[in-house]
């Protein structure tokens, strides 16, 4: 029995299931998660399911979470979706069902769950549970919206498409999925959409970018600049794919203050990988997308640093 055969047996054999994903959740993360959901309600419509999770911040347009009871969690299959370790996994009540089961395609450093589907050549966990969907679409039932949450999942974590891991077979799933009826182009304008303070704050982003002769870039983000733009943390998530827009940068980081002092690492590189780098600091990833913390401005210089012998090197 395959994994995916597995999982399906599971999800047949529970009358409640309640699906995780990630703390700051990105677009993947609630695709994939309430895709799934979505599938497993039109499939099993006697069944109780649930998603799980805290805030979703500014992505209330792609869905919204549910509330559960604790005495919910007794008897239940929980699966999280799109979450590398246990650590990130949103809502700590996970723990608490009957068989947890791991869906994702971030590289398996450290596993959890009774059972693990874990596909790292997959440009989402979206594009996972398209597949899964396919596999049995025989058994199982795709909606609009599934197939809506699950193309802006994949639209996320591909960055429209421009990231090395967007195959062929992620263009097959995406055509699959345009052929049900959602408006395509309106959740690809929100996805597009900032706000106008994140808007001025793009313009010092890359006035203040640093960036050595190697195409090795780094921006400090203090929490005063954030709070005189009026900026949120989560809202800083739009300036990422920024720096990179310079022809020059190679890999780059973007360092974002934290009210408690210590400071969030965005990771991103066109070529060498730097999620070894950002295991090395508390977090991980892939290897052209990771992130990572640092505790104070001298791990900030450090981890610059070495992100400078990273792209030298590759060189």
């Amino acid at each position: 029995m395959t994994i995916t055969q597995e999982i399906l047996a599971e999800i047949k054999a529970y009358d409640r299931i309640i699906v995780h994903r990630h703390q700051r959740p990105d677009p993947d993360a609630l695709g994939s998660q309430a895709g799934l959901v979505e599938i497993i309600k039109a499939s099993f419509p006697e069944k109780q399911v649930f998603k799980a999770g805290g805030p979703i911040d500014d992505l209330g347009y792609m869905t919204e979470m549910d509330e559960i009871a604790d005495d919910s969690y007794q008897g239940a299959l929980v699966i999280v979706t799109d979450t590398a370790n246990a650590p990130r996994i949103s809502d700590d009540r996970y723990h608490l069902g009957d068989k947890l089961i791991k869906i994702d395609h971030h590289p398996n450093d450290e596993p959890y769950g009774d059972l693990s589907w874990v596909n790292t050549q997959a440009s989402s966990c979206s594009e996972m549970i398209a597949d899964f969907y396919t596999e049995f679409k025989d058994e199982l039932i795709l909606t609009d919206e599934g197939a809506r949450l699950l193309y802006g999942g994949i639209v996320g974590d591909t960055g429209r498409f421009m990231y090395p891991a967007t195959t062929p077979h992620t263009f097959e799933v995406v055509a699959m999925l345009t052929r049900f009826n959602f408006d395509a182009p309106r959740l690809n304008r929100y996805l597009n959409d900032t706000t106008l303070n994140v808007a001025k704050l793009s313009g010092y982003v890359l006035q203040q970018m640093e960036l050595d002769e190697d195409g090795a870039g780094m921006v400090l983000l203090p929490y005063s600049i954030l709070e005189e733009y009026g900026v949120t943390d989560a809202e800083t998530a739009a300036l990422i794919p920024l720096p990179g827009q310079v022809d020059s940068v190679i890999a780059w980081g973007i360092f974002v203050e934290q009210p408690e002092g210590y400071y969030r690492v965005r990771l991103r590189s066109k070529g060498p990988a730097i999620n070894q780098l950002a295991k090395e600091h508390n977090g991980g990833g892939h290897p052209l997308a990771s992130g990572a913390n640092a505790r104070d401005l001298a791990e900030v210089a450090e981890m610059y640093k070495e992100i400078q012998e990273i792209v030298k090197n590759s060189k």
